[in-house]
C-alpha cells in the first residue's frame, strides 16, 4: 500500500538556513518541523454529594425534596450523543523526504537528529531506523550485550538507533529513517512500517527516485 494514500509521492521539504550538506547528498538537509508536543489532561470536575441532615423526618424530606429539584436531568439526544462518540483514530505523520546517496544516509540522519534536539524535541522522542548496516551507536552498544542496549531503548530517555527491521522497536513521536542500503523489498516494507511507529513526524533520508518508485502504487 502506498504511504500516502490520495498522493503517494513524498514531496521534498524546504531547506532550511542552518543544514549542511552531507557528503555526496543532492541537496541541503530540509529542517524537520516538530509536531505537536503532548497536550495536559482536562482537568476533571469534582463531584460532591448532596447534604444529609441529622434534625428530623421534616427536615430529611425537605432536603431531598430540594435535592431532587435541583438535580440535573439529562435529555435523551445528550445520552444518545456520548453513546454515539466516534472512538479516536491515529493521525498520519507528517512526511518529509531528505535527498542522500546510500553513503551520505547516515550523515543525513544525523544532521535531523540535530536539528531536531535544536527544535526543542526531547531526545526520547525520536527512533532512527536505517535500512542497511547499524548506526555507529547502535553497533557500538550493541558490542556490550542485547540486554544493555535494548534496556536503553525501554528507559526511553535519549535518541535510539534500531534496525528497520528490528521487531522489538515500537512507536516514537519522530522517526527518522536512514535508507543506507538493503533490497528493495525490504525497503519497501520499512517505510510503511516506519511510517506506523511515527506519531507525528517521519522523516525519510534517501534516494528521492528510489523512494518514490518503492512506495508508489502497488508498493
Amino acid at each position: 500500500m502506498p504511504l500516502i494514500p490520495e498522493e503517494p509521492q513524498i514531496h521534498e521539504s524546504v531547506p532550511g538556513p542552518r543544514a549542511t550538506p552531507a557528503a555526496g547528498r543532492t541537496a541541503p538537509t530540509p529542517r524537520p518541523v516538530p509536531g505537536p508536543g503532548p497536550r495536559p489532561a482536562p482537568r476533571r470536575p469534582g463531584s460532591p454529594g448532596p447534604n444529609r441532615g441529622s434534625a428530623g423526618t421534616s427536615s430529611a424530606q425537605s432536603q431531598r425534596t430540594t435535592s431532587d429539584a435541583t438535580k440535573p436531568v439529562p435529555t435523551a439526544p445528550a445520552a444518545s450523543a456520548a453513546k454515539a462518540a466516534p472512538t479516536a483514530t491515529k493521525a498520519t505523520p507528517q512526511i518529509q523526504l531528505i535527498p542522500a546517496t546510500v553513503d551520505g544516509a547516515l550523515d543525513a540522519a544525523d544532521e535531523a537528529v540535530d536539528l531536531l534536539l535544536d527544535s526543542g524535541r526531547a531526545p526520547g522522542d525520536i527512533l532512527v531506523l536505517t535500512t542497511g548496516e547499524q548506526h555507529p551507536w547502535a553497533a557500538h552498544e550493541l558490542s556490550f550485550g542485547e540486554a544493555s542496549y535494548w534496556a536503553q531503548y525501554d528507559a526511553g530517555d535519549d535518541v535510539f538507533y534500531a534496525a528497520a527491521d528490528a521487531d522489538r522497536v515500537k512507536g516514537r513521536p519522530v522517526v527518522v529513517v536512514a535508507v543506507n542500503g538493503g533490497a528493495n523489498d525490504a525497503v519497501a516494507r520499512a517505510l510503511p512500517e516506519a511510517m506506523g511507529r511515527a506519531g507525528t513526524l517521519l522523516i525519510v533520508c534517501g534516494d528521492p527516485k528510489r523512494i518514490n518508485t518503492l512506495i508508489g502504487p502497488g508498493a
